[in-house]
C-alpha cells in the first residue's frame, strides 16, 4: 500500500511538526518443525502496520498503528505530535532533522529460488529426510530439523523528502542429534541455534554438502558419548567460525553499541565497560584484529541499503589493527555522544521504534590455511558450535560452552573432547588473538534471536569470521 503512506504523508496537518517519517512494514513468517520423523509445527503468521514518527520541540515520538488509511495515518500522527510534546518538556537533548537524512533507495535481496517456489510438502519432506538420516544409532534419541523463512516488505516516507523500498527474504535452518548412553546425554547440531541464517531463496536451505554435515553431525553426537572430558587449564584455543559468531557478537558488538555506552540499556540488558574516550586509544585486541560492520554484504543476514531512520548504508571499520575507532551507533547516538557510529538504527517490526543494533559484524580474513593453524600448536583445543553463554553487565567478563572439540598435541588433531568451555575478559582475550585463518577457513552465520530494547526487540543479526587461534585461554570441562 506504498500509495496511501504517501498520500496520508502529503495530507498530514504541518503546525508544529519540524519532521514526520511513516515506516510501513509487512512480514510473512513460517516455521517448519520435524521431531523424530515427526512433523510438529507448520505455522504461519503475518504481521502488516506501520509506524508514524513525528520531530516536535527537537523530540522524537512515535505512534504505531494497523489502521493503514490516510484517516488511520492521521491519527498516529496526532498521538506522536502530543507524546512528544509531552516528552520535550523533559528532554536531555535537542533533535534536529540532520538525525533524519532523506533517502530514495530499492533494495531487494538477491534470490536465486524465491522460497514461494518451496511448497510446504517438498520442505517437509526434506526436513523428514534429515531426521530419518539423522536416527543411524539406537543410541540416538532424539533428532529435530527445523526451517524458518521470513518476506518483509519495507516503505519508508518522510517529509524532507525520503521515499525508498526495501525488500527481504529470510531463510535459517538447523538439525540436531542427541545422544545418550546410561546417564551421559550429548547433542551435535548443524550450527548451533539456527546459526545457519542468511538473506536469499531456498539455495541457501540446506545446501552444498547437507548430507554429508547430516552424517556428520549424527557421528559426532554418538562420538561424544565415549570422549573424554575437556581438560581445565590455561593452553591455546582455536575457535570455529561458528563459534566465533557468539564470541564477536557478545564481546565485541553489544559493549560497542553506543546508546549502551549512554546508558540507555543499563536497567534492562547492562552497560558496557567501554568509554566514550576509548575511541581512538583502546587497544581493543591484537594487530591482526579487524572488524567491519558491513550491511552491504548482499546474501548476509542483516544486509540492507539504509536503516529505519533513512541514513544509507556502508561498510565500515569499528577496529583497525586491534585498534577501537567508531562505535554501533545510530544518527542520534553519534550526535549524542560526538563519536563516530554507523547506519544501525533498526527496528524489529512496524510496532517499535528504531534502536542502535548491530547489523552484519565481520572479522576480517587472514592468511593462515586451517592446517598452518593447527601444524603451529604444541597443546591445545579446537572448539566448535555453542552450547551455552554467560556474560557480565558490563559485556567483559564472559563465559562460553561449545558442543564439540578436539585435543591438538605436537602439531597434530588427536582425541575428541566432550564438555568443552572457556572463559575470559574481552579485552585481555582478543590481544591474545595470535593467528586468523584465511578465506577458505571464513563462515558466515547468523542469529535471528538478538534481543535489546524496552519493550524488547528480537531482531537478524550477521556474523561472519575465519577460524581463530588464541592464546593463554582459560578453558574448563568436566574432568580433574
Amino acid at each position: 500500500m506504498p500509495e496511501i503512506i504517501e498520500k496520508a504523508l502529503k495530507d498530514m496537518p504541518s503546525s508544529g511538526l519540524e519532521w514526520i517519517g511513516i515506516r510501513e512494514v509487512k512480514e510473512t513468517n513460517t516455521v517448519r518443525y520435524v521431531r523424530d520423523g515427526k512433523p510438529q509445527m507448520n505455522d504461519k503468521t503475518e504481521s502488516h502496520g506501520a509506524m508514524v514518527e513525528v520531530l516536535v520541540e527537537g523530540q522524537f515520538a512515535y505512534s504505531a498503528t494497523t489502521e493503514l488509511s490516510i484517516a488511520g495515518l492521521q491519527r498516529a500522527a496526532e498521538k506522536a505530535v502530543r507524546l512528544a510534546k509531552e516528552a520535550a518538556r523533559f528532554k536531555v537533548f535537542s533533535f534536529s532533522t540532520k538525525e533524519r537524512p532523506p533517502v530514495k533507495a530499492n533494495y531487494q535481496t538477491p534470490s536465486l529460488k524465491p522460497i514461494n517456489d518451496l511448497s510446504t510438502k517438498d520442505l517437509t519432506d526434506l526436513l523428514l529426510k534429515i531426521s530419518d538420516k539423522l536416527k543411524i544409532s539406537p543410541k540416538i534419541i532424539r533428532t529435530t530439523a527445523i526451517a524458518h523463512t521470513a518476506e518483509t516488505e519495507v516503505h519508508f516516507v518522510s517529509s524532507n523528502g525520503s521515499n525508498a523500498h526495501q525488500s527481504f527474504s529470510f531463510i535459517s535452518g538447523d538439525f540436531e542429534a542427541t545422544a545418550q548412553e546410561g546417564s551421559l546425554v550429548q547433542k551435535r547440531s548443524d550450527g548451533g541455534g539456527r546459526g545457519r541464517s542468511h538473506q536469499g531463496g531456498s539455495e541457501f536451505l540446506f545446501s552444498g554438502n547437507i548430507w554429508d554435515r547430516v552424517q556428520r553431525v549424527a557421528e559426532e553426537s554418538l562420538e561424544l558419548l565415549s570422549a573424554e572430558s575437556c581438560p581445565t587449564e590455561s593452553t591455546n584455543l582455536i575457535l570455529k567460525p561458528d563459534q566465533m559468531m557468539l564470541q564477536i557478537h557478545e564481546s565485541v558488538g553489544h559493549p560497542l553499541e553506543l546508546d549502551r555506552i549512554l546508558g540507555d540499556e543499563r536497567n534492562y540488558a547492562g552497560w558496557s565497560f567501554v568509554k566514550a574516550e576509548d575511541f581512538g586509544n583502546l587497544q581493543y585486541g591484537s594487530k591482526l584484529m579487524n572488524i567491519t560492520f558491513d550491511p552491504t554484504n548482499r546474501n548476509q543476514f542483516a544486509s540492507y541499503a539504509f536503516d529505519d531512520i533513512g541514513n544509507s548504508a556502508k561498510k565500515e571499520f569499528l577496529i583497525k589493527d586491534g585498534l577501537l575507532l567508531r562505535g554501533l551507533g545510530s544518527l542520534e547516538s553519534q550526535v549524542r555522544s560526538k563519536l563516530s557510529g554507523v547506519a544501525n538504527q533498526r527496528a524489529s517490526l512496524w510496532n517499535r521504534p528504531p534502536i542502535d543494533r548491530m547489523a552484519n559484524l565481520n572479522l576480517e580474513p587472514g592468511l593462515s590455511t586451517f592446517e598452518e593453524i593447527i601444524s603451529s600448536v604444541d597443546r591445545g583445543v579446537l572448539m566448535e558450535t555453542n552450547r551455552s553463554w554467560s556474560i557480565d553487565d558490563f559485556r567483559n567478563k564472559f563465559q562460553f560452552g561449545c558442543e564439540y572439540a578436539k585435543l591438538i598435541e605436537n602439531g597434530k588433531i588427536t582425541k575428541t573432547l566432550r564438555n568443552p568451555n572457556y572463559r575470559g575478559l574481552s579485552v585481555p582475550f582478543w590481544k591474545n588473538l595470535r593467528t586468523i585463518g584465511n578465506r577458505d577457513t571464513l563462515g558466515t552465520f547468523g542469529t535471528p534471536f538478538c534481543g535489546k530494547g524496552e519493550p524488547n526487540q528480537i531482531i537478524r543479526v550477521g556474523h561472519a569470521s575465519p577460524t581463530c587461534l588464541f592464546a593463554n585461554v582459560e578453558i574448563f570441562g568436566g574432568a580433574n
